[in-house]
């Protein structure tokens, strides 16, 4: 299943890079959320690879409704995570995918095709960039800790935006980024490079592959309260497991801890 995981991800890369830096269709699902002829091929391209495999297997993706066979086996993907970033030509975006298995992520691919950086995680056999394996940092104070965030596609309606907890780890933490695309952040935390991570209002494609890349590096998710992350929730804190406390003190109180 990894091999086959990983070859739709290629697939379904190559179709994004073939169009990059193009005139694309763009169309709007919301105010600030694009989707573009590559997403839907893109999708396309992975969803034959894996339905070629695996024909009785569910699909949750972001872009197509693929029926429900009911199998215990579920591929969720996301077939461009960052997609206003790639509509812009910014190269900071990604194919994700992740096999449930009985309501639990197994199995998670999150791949960059513009760096070509593969990132692979299976549950209890670690996490893996470009088949060197990978752990997070360990940063143990908030206050040196480089963070990564997002912020909602309804931001400019609703108040529960994610402005207020921006602004707090700004102060609290030794600096913030808001790259774009939510699953290459969680793998990049996973990598060490980002040593905490919070956004809300994700969907399970968003966070499926990366929330296993960063169980399997050593770190810990769970939502804003410190309750077990579920996929399929509202709320992703993420982080080295040393500075979860911390920042959930901060997700609580807005206080530096």
């Amino acid at each position: 299943m990894r091999e086959i995981a990983v070859k739709a991800a290629i697939k379904g890369g190559k179709v994004l890079m073939q169009k990059f830096g193009r005139v694309l269709s763009v169309s709007r699902k919301g105010a600030v959320d694009l989707v573009t002829d590559a997403d839907r091929e893109a999708e396309e391209a992975i969803v034959s690879v894996l339905r070629g495999t695996f024909p009785r297997h569910d699909i949750l993706a972001e872009e197509a409704d693929y029926g429900h066979i009911d199998s215990k086996y579920r591929w969720i993907i996301d077939p461009l995570d960052g997609t206003t970033n790639y509509a812009h030509g910014f190269p900071w975006f990604a194919v994700s995918i992740a096999l449930e298995v009985e309501g639990a992520v197994d199995l998670g691919v999150i791949y960059n095709p513009f760096y070509r950086k593969m990132f692979v995680a299976e549950k209890g056999k670690g996490a893996f960039l470009n088949d060197i394996q990978i752990f997070v940092s360990s940063t143990g104070q908030l206050s040196e800790s480089l963070l990564a965030t997002g912020f909602p596609y309804d931001r400019k309606e609703s108040p529960v935006n994610n402005y207020d907890h921006f602004v707090h780890f700004q102060m609290a933490a030794q600096a913030c980024r808001r790259a774009g695309s939510a699953s290459l952040d969680l793998a990049y935390l996973a990598a060490g490079r980002f040593d905490g991570y919070w956004e809300m209002k994700l969907k399970p494609w968003d966070v499926a592959a990366g929330k296993l890349l960063v169980e399997e590096a050593g770190g810990r998710m769970s939502d804003f309260d410190g309750q077990p992350f579920d996929i399929y929730g509202q709320e992703c804190l993420a982080s080295n497991g040393v500075i979860h406390e911390q920042m959930r003190q901060v997700l609580q109180t807005g206080l530096r801890p």
